[in-house]
């Protein structure tokens, strides 16, 4: 082979490079019809992903997920914490989620994530107490089973754990200072990261005037001068806190590993696809190049994207933006172009492959009901309980719909969430079934997937009778 013939090789599988060995995606499952878990598998191989973290230790991705190769992350709910002070039940816990799944074939579980954000403030000090007892049973758990050389628990934490008016100034948070310091420490002692979530998006979201530039990774506007250290982003300034508050305990050294960061794309007038390809090309940039943060300069930074794909089932309290995080709609479709690698292509993530829809059919407000703005008005907000209506909201990509589009809509979301079973399209009269799909470029009427049997019975409940619907509602939250 000649030297031009191996220059043009060069070049061409040069242009192939792999995505950064330290990235990985949180999947998520509340969804009211999620995609099968042998799909997301398949889906997080195809697209070169070799690292997932996920909420809970759920049977189903767990066997979805063995024999792939991918590194995962497995977790315990807030609101199992209290019960792993027992260490008898943590101990069977990490037999049943842990060590039940290493054998050959099975799954290459690395971290176990105890809790997740469990000292955020609004839970109003619910976990503080629990936390701590928990990561340590399971760790001596993790140890007693043989695999805490190589599996290690931590515990996900949010951003406001620590804070600082400049990136230099970092201190843990003074009300949980001396519960942190235990944590780190026993992290330290147990060779385990810190893990933390970092959320530009909510730095603008939850901040007025927060310079809007200073969120992405291309800012040329908005900076932050620290000691004569220039910060372009609060990624950065965000990140390089938690290390000056790790080095104010003295671990200043420790391992993080960013547990979730990522940009939501709809439910808030700054959450929009545009600027989630944006902060992801960017991030995508600087993963790559290890350029590290101004305190740990020249570094690869491990992470994991938040999320996957959109989950129509999450609370809301937070914000409407909470059921939009996933890079890929509901079915595992790309929502914009995104280029893994960090070279900046022009390219999308490769979708999930053999989904199933529900048939072409969507329920719409009947034009020929009579106009009873009371009852109208009283089943849209039953609808929209049971279904995501979250798109409607002030900013997002419905919300330029008029009042039978609203109506239209919200009928349409719980017709799919019900599977499209008979009496689920009535709405005392005021909805109608047609195959004609009313989306616009901008807004979506979703048909919904096929329901996947794995994911066991869901009940589904037509509307009947609104004029009860305070009894309905408090019956159904029961059930649901």
């Amino acid at each position: 082979m000649g030297s031009l013939q191996v220059l043009i090789l060069v070049m061409i599988f040069g242009c192939f490079k792999p995505i950064a060995d330290g990235l990985g995606v949180n999947w998520g499952t509340l969804a009211n019809h999620p995609l099968p878990s042998k799909t997301v598998v398949q889906l997080l191989k195809d697209n070169g992903i070799k690292k997932v973290k996920l909420f809970d230790a759920d049977s189903g991705s767990l066997n979805a997920l063995a024999g792939s190769g991918l590194e995962v992350m497995v977790a315990i709910p807030n609101n199992m914490l209290g019960m792993m002070m027992d260490y008898a039940t943590a101990k069977k816990w990490v037999n049943r989620n842990v060590t039940g799944y290493n054998f050959n074939g099975g799954v290459n579980i690395k971290y176990v994530a105890v809790g997740n954000e469990p000292f955020l403030s609004s839970y109003n000090g619910t976990f503080l107490n629990v936390t701590l007892p928990a990561l340590q049973n399971i760790q001596k758990a993790l140890n007693e089973a043989g695999v805490g050389s190589t599996i290690k628990a931590t515990v996900p934490l949010n951003a406001d754990v620590y804070a600082g008016d400049l990136p230099s100034e970092g201190q843990f948070r003074t009300d949980i200072s001396d519960l942190m310091t235990q944590i780190v420490t026993f992290l330290n002692q147990s060779g385990a990261p810190f893990m933390v979530n970092i959320y530009p998006f909510l730095s603008l979201y939850d901040s007025e005037g927060f310079p809007f530039e200073y969120a992405f990774f291309d800012n040329t506007g908005n900076t932050v001068t620290d000691n004569g250290v220039v910060y372009t982003n609060v990624f950065d300034a965000n990140y390089d806190t938690l290390v000056s508050a790790l080095k104010a305990v003295n671990f200043g050294s420790m391992e993080i590993i960013v547990g979730e960061v990522g940009w939501p794309t709809d439910g808030n007038i700054y959450a929009k696809a545009a600027n989630a390809q944006r902060f992801y090309a960017g991030l995508m940039k600087k993963l790559a190049s290890n350029t590290g943060t101004p305190l740990r300069p020249n570094q690869y930074i491990e992470m994991y994207l938040f999320g996957l794909i959109d989950e129509d089932a999450k609370s809301v309290d937070p914000g409407n933006f909470e059921r939009h995080w996933g890079v890929l709609k509901y079915d595992g479709q790309p929502k914009f172009n995104m280029d893994l690698t960090g070279q900046g292509r022009n390219v999308t993530l490769v979708p999930a492959k053999g989904v199933e829809y529900q048939s072409k059919t969507w329920c719409l407000l009947n034009p020929k009901a009579q106009n009873n703005m009371t009852a109208l008005a009283n089943n849209i907000n039953y609808a929209c309980t049971y279904a995501d209506c979250t798109s409607l909201g002030y900013g997002s990509t419905c919300n330029g719909l008029d009042s039978s589009g609203n109506a239209s809509y919200a009928f349409n979301a719980y017709f799919q969430v019900q599977s499209q079973i008979d009496g689920s399209c009535d709405f005392e009269g005021l909805a109608t079934v047609t195959t004609q799909d009313p989306s616009t470029n901008g807004c979506n009427f979703t048909i919904q997937i096929v329901l996947d049997d794995s994911f066991g019975f869901r009940v589904t409940v037509p509307v009947h009778v609104v004029l009860l619907h305070v009894l309905v509602s408090v019956f159904l939250v029961m059930i649901w």
